[in-house]
């Protein structure tokens, strides 16, 4: 399956358990929308990331890649400490001029 870079980095940022490598993929004002509650700027997405790296050390692996109208979808086996673990995530994303400018987590 063929992955635009920005979504192979995130990927391989949450495998490393690299909060800082996966806020990098976002643009500088980019939003995390985690749990319906918006994080924004790549600081809140770090402190996020670390924060949950910390509580559930989440592995990703693609399952699916789609584009439609502008937001592209992976799908993700998701493995963890989490409650339901392993689960396929949906990562709903607006990637502008290679960086995310968006994105969020569906179950």
């Amino acid at each position: 399956m063929k992955l635009p870079q920005v979504v192979t980095d995130l990927i391989d940022a949450q495998n490393s358990f690299d909060s800082s490598a996966w806020a990098n993929c976002f643009s500088e004002n980019g939003v995390m929308i985690e749990e319906g509650e918006p994080f924004t700027g790549r600081a809140a997405i770090q402190a996020l990331i670390e924060e949950t790296n910390k509580k559930y050390q989440t592995n990703m692996k693609a399952v699916e890649y789609t584009e439609e109208s502008g937001t592209s979808v992976l799908a993700a086996e998701c493995s963890g400490t989490f409650p339901g673990s392993p689960a396929v995530l949906k990562f709903h994303m607006q990637i502008i001029d290679g960086k995310i400018q968006q994105l969020k987590v569906t179950g």
